[in-house]
């Protein structure tokens, strides 16, 4: 989209593509942590391992349960996701009556959303047998990941799911996330313009998007979600 391209050309003339990633919200997964038409900045460097003097320098942190994180959409790297953490390696993780259950304890999450009524026993009671089409990564972490019904992170990958709960394409459909696929995490929301996923989900330039900008620019935008800070929310150790 055209402000993503903005934005890249600023960071591009000032030498930072390298720190710095923009990136619009699509979807509603994340709601109402993030709202569909967000406008990132992406910290690329937050989880890159250290060297011997930029450990020094720059501010690495390791990744930790409750990072909103972006990556690598591990069907298709060509596509960005951004999730919550929820599950490091080693951890044991399972939903019961769409309660988070980390290493035994069940989790407060207040950034979880539940805006739908219905019940679905493999969304809501995971891991159990899919009631719907999954990937074959999804597949193979319930045959081979799964012990005394728990899912069990494998070294070198991540348990991603999406704020709103309900409606979210998250690990539980297509396995856990590879460490080489994270790229970096939110740092804040630049801008926030209210449109449809359908105009924020392709590659190219959105015609309609463009004279919905033209017309509606300021009525539109989230005035109150400029310069917002994003910030993750590490639960009680279980």
């Amino acid at each position: 989209m055209i402000a993503e391209w903005t934005v890249t050309i600023l960071l591009l003339l000032f030498g930072t593509t390298t720190l710095v990633q923009a990136f619009v919200i699509p979807t509603g997964s994340m709601e109402d942590t993030l709202l569909i038409g967000d406008h990132l900045l992406v910290d690329k460097l937050a989880y890159a391992p250290p060297g011997p003097v930029s450990r020094f320098v720059l501010p690495y942190t390791p990744l930790k349960r409750g990072d909103i994180i972006v990556f690598r959409y591990p069907v298709n790297a060509r596509e960005t996701f951004v999730k919550r953490l929820v599950g490091l390696p080693g951890d044991r993780i399972r939903i019961a009556n769409k309660t988070l259950f980390l290493n035994g304890q069940p989790l407060k999450e207040p950034y979880t959303y539940f805006k739908r009524d219905d019940f679905d026993y493999y969304r809501d009671n995971f891991p159990s047998d899919p009631n719907t089409r999954i990937d074959e990564r999804a597949l193979d972490m319930l045959d081979r990941h799964i012990d005394g019904g728990e899912i069990v992170v494998p070294p070198d990958s991540y348990f991603a799911l999406g704020d709103n709960r309900d409606a979210s394409l998250d690990s539980r459909y297509w396995g856990f996330v590879p460490r080489e696929n994270i790229i970096g995490k939110p740092l804040l929301v630049y801008w926030s313009y209210d449109a449809p996923t359908h105009r924020l989900a392709g590659s190219g330039l959105d015609l309609e998007h463009l004279a919905d900008l033209g017309r509606n620019f300021f009525t539109k935008t989230r005035w109150k979600r400029t310069f917002m800070l994003i910030r993750g929310h590490e639960p009680p150790q279980p």
